[in-house]
């Protein structure tokens, strides 16, 4: 009998997820389902063996349901718990949590503040709790990571008693940040104790500032909405811009909220697509302007961190764009020579792990994201809290 931490990650037309072996954490199955309420495709690698597929245009629970039968009929499997990506855990959660009702109701009062991801984290908790109600389900969340950022850090200029009631800058992709500090020593040796910048550059977008592994800054804040341009979003814009939008324009808060959430970013810049790949093919203008936004907007913010951290020793990209798009690593990273950063071309056209120039007195490396392994270590050390409480 294999024992086994089932890790799951929703995102708004995806679902993935990660099967891993309880004792040693080895990764037993790996895979995604994309293209939800759509056209379905299903990814899946790892030495273990999932039969079948997902039903055609099925939605969330649909995929959840498929893959929790897939599990159950693996001969010699047991499924210990599962662990789920949660958005937002707001004031209240620093740290993984068991989910019981209560805990649920408080992150249903959060989805104000990550409409578009929240729900469908919840979703695929409440879709495992119908098709296996026993089972132990942990809610580990992308805010927890950076509740270790000085309070100034986290602090609105906006009047006090907002601030108390929980209007804060939290922070996002923590799960993804916890992977690469913990990772980090492994990669960039004494430098991962220093003054670290992690971009994680994909469909959404961020930056974190570490020192001593730990998050000191990041450029998302009370939502995921903010900081850096990314693929649909708009990322930081002048307040006045959304006044303006709902004073002058006419739009409704929804409508602002659609244009700046859905039709803004890359998208809304180029007026072409969402997609790097594409906008790097295309000779459209539009698209060289949009790259050279998002790249801008990177450097712009990248050098608030720099200043927070009081200079840099290593600067590290992961997720979708940060991993498999050189031009866009070198246009961030040669705006960011004057602190020292330089690329060294080779290596950086080849993806090797360190693409720093020798010698040059930043080093920058490129990463793999894994958001799903933070989420089995979580679920394996509040399994062990509980038993230990007996």
């Amino acid at each position: 009998m294999t024992d086994a931490i089932l890790a799951i990650n929703a995102g708004s037309s995806s679902l993935k997820f990660a099967l891993y072996e309880a004792e040693s954490l080895a990764l037993l199955c790996r895979g995604g389902v994309s293209g939800l309420n759509a056209a379905v495709r299903l990814e899946i690698s790892g030495p273990l063996h999932l039969k079948g597929a997902p039903p055609p245009a099925c939605d969330h629970a649909g995929a959840v349901a498929w893959l929790l039968d897939a599990l159950r009929r693996v001969q010699g499997l047991a499924v210990l718990a599962a662990g789920h990506r949660v958005v937002h855990g707001g004031r209240d959660y620093a740290a993984p949590v068991r989910i019981d009702d209560a805990v649920l109701a408080r992150l249903d009062r959060l989805v104000p503040l990550a409409p578009a991801h929240q729900p469908l984290n919840l979703a695929g908790l409440r879709a495992v709790a119908e098709v296996w109600p026993g089972l132990p389900q942990i809610a580990c969340f992308d805010t927890a990571f950076h509740r270790s950022q000085p309070r100034l850090a986290q602090l609105f200029p906006i009047p006090r008693a907002l601030s108390d009631e929980g209007l804060l800058r939290y922070g996002f992709h923590g799960l993804s940040y916890e992977h690469i500090a913990t990772v980090l020593p492994e990669v960039a040796g004494l430098r991962a104790e220093g003054r670290v910048i992690v971009a994680h550059l994909g469909h959404g977008a961020s930056l974190c500032a570490l020192r001593n592994r730990r998050s000191i800054a990041s450029t998302m804040g009370l939502t995921a909405l903010d900081g850096l341009m990314m693929g649909t979003r708009s990322g930081s814009v002048d307040p006045g811009l959304v006044l303006h939008l709902i004073r002058e324009r006419d739009l409704s808060p929804s409508a602002v909220a659609d244009l700046l959430n859905t039709r803004s970013g890359l998208l809304g810049v180029s007026g072409i697509s969402d997609d790097v790949r594409v906008l790097q093919d295309s000779d459209d203008p539009r698209a060289a302007e949009a790259l050279d936004l998002f790249a801008y907007r990177a450097v712009r913010e990248a050098g608030s961190l720099v200043a927070a951290l009081g200079g840099l020793d290593a600067l590290v990209f992961t997720a979708g764009i940060g991993e498999h798009a050189p031009r866009m690593r070198a246009a961030i990273a040669s705006g960011l020579a004057a602190f020292g950063v330089a690329l060294d071309p080779v290596r950086n056209a080849g993806g090797e792990r360190c693409i720093g120039r020798a010698g040059s007195q930043v080093a920058v490396y490129v990463v793999p994201a894994n958001e799903e392994l933070p989420i089995a270590r979580a679920v394996v050390r509040c399994l062990a809290e509980a038993a230990s409480r007996g």
